[in-house]
């Protein structure tokens, strides 16, 4: 493929205070329809806020909200604007990176965004704003992802990432916003997925939520990539619930059929929501959950791991919400046992260091390799561990890793050793993912191929190994009171 995917160097840091954004066009709730629409027009912009009484913006219209909700229903133009309101109102600070303006868009559909300085909103800046700044970039990949509806155009749309990945890990471009990408496509191709077969099926018989699990739902997605998904669906009375539950798992089968021809190959552990075991009312899945806490055994404990790694992707937003309090709470109930098996599910996997300090390998196909996702797992459930014991509900391990040495849980030593390890080691991961698909046109693995690591890469890795270690010791202290595990 010809195509070039980098996007213009300043986007990766150019913020949006730096933008020209526009300036804030408000009416009242109580103004009349084809009021507003005068104002838009006299004002040309294509989106108003619509503010209360006492002055707070409430809600935005667009000459969308227009066409869909007042001309094409006939609808009383002199009612109030009120009433045709969108009131999912999204706002950033002008500190935020252009580049995660437009992810969040993306991920939240919005068209709009109040931009926000010092506690006040000082304007807004639209999607097509950002998008005209840009020329053939992953961000107008992504948008060509949202209008790709049929099976054949969205495999296709994932065929083309790996070269995106490639050109960006030879730019120099952080794996963390590398994997922000990849995750927002693989979003869009599952929630157009989940949008078609809706639309074969007719709606939902009970309002539900389809959540993403594992490195998909932590925001780390790689090329090598499976379902890890699940569904919630809200409690119906008992004489529904047979025929609730053979809808969503149909519905279920159908997506993951679909995913997996584009090319999200089906999990071989299972965790899918096409298998019966996860897909459940919501007061089923808070029972899960607590089973799992209270039983506190190691095969319990990890699929809590798998599970808290869950992140909303489509549905009733509210589900998933009402869970998150659940956990909440029970986590702050006594659960030494069960941190214990948490713990020691993290130190289960030991860095690739012999005794004398060279990197040990194993032999695969003939050649000496090492696990780069292996190596990676203890810092993910190290940290998900503090992560669980502080109540941080974040799902990306970066973040995670941020909100604990925000809270002190972390030096800035710690955190910033850990990172850097972390994203070394997913750039690494990335990059030969991508040219076991370009260059040697096979399956991408977690393999790396210890004849094909510069010397420099060699130390680099070496460090990087006795920093997880450091920390894998502390953690067996903390919560195992356990120095030799």
């Amino acid at each position: 493929m010809s195509e070039n995917y980098l996007m213009p160097e300043q986007m990766y840091s150019k913020k949006v205070g730096e933008l020209a954004f526009r300036e804030l066009i408000t009416c009242k709730g109580t103004v009349p329809v084809f009021e507003t629409a005068k104002m838009m027009a006299a004002n040309k912009v294509s989106c108003i806020f619509i503010t209360s009484e006492s002055g707070n913006i409430d809600g935005f219209v667009t000459d969308i909200t227009l066409r869909d909700h007042v001309i094409a229903r006939q609808a009383d133009v002199s009612k109030s604007i009120h009433f045709f309101m969108d009131r999912e109102i999204r706002s950033i600070n002008t500190d935020t990176y252009v580049y995660e303006a437009l992810l969040m868009m993306y991920q939240t559909k919005s068209r709009y965004l109040l931009v926000e300085e010092d506690g006040d909103y000082v304007g807004f800046v639209s999607r097509n704003k950002l998008m005209s700044e840009l020329a053939q970039s992953p961000l107008v990949f992504i948008q060509s992802v949202k209008l790709a509806r049929t099976t054949s155009e969205l495999k296709e749309k994932w065929s083309a990432v790996p070269y995106i990945v490639n050109q960006l890990v030879n730019k120099g471009i952080q794996a963390e916003i590398i994997n922000q990408l990849i995750t927002v496509i693989a979003d869009t191709i599952t929630q157009n997925v989940l949008e078609e077969v809706l639309k074969e099926k007719g709606e939902a018989p009970s309002k539900f939520v389809f959540m993403i699990l594992g490195s998909e739902g932590r925001k780390e997605q790689t090329l090598k990539t499976d379902q890890d998904n699940a569904i919630i669906y809200e409690d119906k009375a008992n004489e529904h619930r047979e025929e609730i539950r053979k809808w969503f798992l149909e519905f279920a089968a159908e997506i993951s059929d679909k995913l997996n021809e584009i090319g999200f190959a089906y999990c071989t552990g299972g965790f899918m929501a096409s298998n019966p075991q996860w897909t459940h009312s919501l007061s089923h899945w808070k029972n899960n959950y607590k089973k799992w806490m209270e039983e506190a055994l190691p095969e319990t404990a990890i699929k809590f791991s798998t599970f808290f790694d869950c992140r909303f992707i489509y549905g009733e937003k509210s589900i998933m919400d009402e869970l998150r309090e659940f956990l909440d709470k029970e986590l702050q109930q006594p659960l030494e046992k069960f941190f214990v098996y948490l713990a020691k599910n993290a130190l289960q996997y030991v860095p690739p260091l012999t005794f004398f300090k060279p990197i040990k390998t194993i032999t695969v196909a003939g050649r000496e390799v090492f696990d780069i996702k292996k190596t990676m797992t203890p810092v993910v459930d190290l940290v998900r561990v503090y992560a669980l014991r502080n109540r941080v509900f974040l799902e990306n391990t970066g973040e995670r890793m941020k909100a604990l040495y925000d809270m002190g849980v972390f030096s800035e030593k710690q955190y910033q050793e850990l990172n850097l390890s972390y994203y070394y080691l997913m750039s690494m991961r990335l990059k030969n993912q991508a040219i076991q698909i370009l260059v040697d046109h096979t399956a991408p693995n977690n393999y790396i191929d210890i004849e094909n690591i510069t010397r420099i890469e060699r130390v680099t890795l070496k460090e990087i190994f006795k920093t997880i270690e450091d920390f894998q010791a502390g953690i067996r202290i903390k919560f195992t009171n356990n120095l030799l595990g």
